[in-house]
C-alpha cells in the first residue's frame, strides 16, 4: 500500500492568478498604504527648506615659472635652500589649501558665519536661527557643516576645469559666497607667494654681494631675476590661482529637495511595502487553517 502524503509536506503552488486574487482581496490595504506614504513624501518635499546652488567654473592660472628655467636651476635652489622656486604655489597646493579645514574656518570667520554654520539645523529656516554668543560655539562645528552642506569641489582631471559649488537657502547669498571664496583663496595663495618671493629676493641679494665666483653669480642672477618675475605677477594679478572661466550667478532653480524623485521613489517603496504586508498577511492565514 502507498504511503498517503502528509498534508505538511504539501507545498502550496501559486499561479499569477492566485496571486492577483490575494492582491485584489485585500486592495484597499495595498491603497491605503500607497497613498499614505505617497501623501507624506508629497508633503515632506513641499516643506522641506530649498537648496540653491551657484557654481563657478575654474582654472589653474598661470603661476609664471617658466618649467625650463625651474628644472635647470632646482638643483641649485635645493642646494641654496630656498623655498618653492619651482612655481610658487603649485596646483595641488593650491587646490589642497581650498578644501582644508584651516581656509574654511578663515573664510567663516572672515565673513560673520560661524553662528550660522553651528546652529543651522536640518530643514530650518535661516530666519529660525536663534541667537547666540560666537565664543560659545565650536568652529569644528561650522566647518564640518560648511564641507558636509555648504561647499562642493569637483575637479576633472581630463581639461583641468573645477567646479566650485556653494548650496544656500538664498541664491542670492549662495553665488556672493561662491565670489567671495574665490577671492579669498586667490588672495591667500598670492599672499603667500610674495611672502616667500621677497624672502628668496633678500637672500639671493645678499647671496650675490658675498660671492666673486662669476658663474655662481650667474646662476644667482638667474634665480634672482625669477624672484623678481614671480614678484611682478603676483602683484598685478588678482587671479593668482585660480582664473574664473564662468563665474557664479544666483541660480533660479533650486537644487534640493528634487520633489519628483522623492514622490516617485516614495510611491514605489510604498508599493513594495503594501504588497510583502499582503502578501505576510495570506500566508499567516493560511497557517492558521
Amino acid at each position: 500500500m502507498s504511503k498517503a502524503p502528509d498534508a505538511n509536506d504539501v507545498r502550496a503552488e501559486y499561479t499569477l492568478l492566485d496571486l492577483w486574487r490575494v492582491v485584489w482581496r485585500d486592495r484597499w490595504l495595498v491603497l491605503l498604504i500607497t497613498v499614505s506614504i505617497t501623501l507624506a513624501a508629497t508633503t515632506y518635499s513641499l516643506m522641506a527648506t530649498q537648496w540653491y546652488r551657484a557654481h563657478a567654473v575654474l582654472m589653474f592660472a598661470d603661476e609664471g615659472l617658466q618649467p625650463g628655467l625651474g628644472r635647470q636651476l632646482g638643483g641649485l635652489a635645493a642646494l641654496a635652500g630656498l623655498n618653492n622656486l619651482d612655481g610658487g604655489s603649485s596646483r595641488g597646493e593650491a587646490l589642497a589649501v581650498l578644501r582644508s579645514r584651516d581656509f574654511a574656518g578663515e573664510f567663516i570667520r572672515a565673513n560673520d558665519l560661524l553662528t550660522t554654520f553651528a546652529k543651522f539645523p536640518e530643514g530650518a529656516s535661516v530666519e529660525a536661527l536663534e541667537t547666540e554668543s560666537v565664543s560659545s560655539i565650536d568652529i569644528r562645528d561650522a566647518v564640518r557643516f560648511f564641507h558636509e552642506n555648504v561647499l562642493g569641489i569637483q575637479e576633472d582631471r581630463n581639461t583641468g576645469q573645477i567646479t566650485l559649488s556653494i548650496y544656500w537657502t538664498d541664491p542670492n547669498i549662495a553665488s556672493i559666497w561662491a565670489a567671495e571664496l574665490i577671492s579669498q583663496i586667490n588672495g591667500r595663495m598670492r599672499d603667500r607667494a610674495l611672502r616667500e618671493a621677497e624672502a628668496n629676493v633678500s637672500f639671493l641679494t645678499q647671496e650675490l654681494s658675498e660671492n666673486s665666483i662669476v658663474t655662481l653669480q650667474q646662476s644667482i642672477g638667474n634665480l634672482l631675476q625669477n624672484e623678481l618675475q614671480k614678484l611682478m605677477l603676483a602683484r598685478g594679478n588678482d587671479e593668482f590661482a585660480f582664473r574664473v572661466i564662468d563665474p557664479p550667478e544666483p541660480p533660479d532653480k533650486r537644487a534640493r529637495p528634487r520633489r519628483t524623485l522623492i514622490v516617485v521613489t516614495a510611491f514605489l517603496l510604498a508599493g513594495m511595502l503594501s504588497l510583502f504586508v499582503v502578501f505576510v498577511r495570506h500566508a499567516l492565514r493560511d497557517s492558521t487553517r
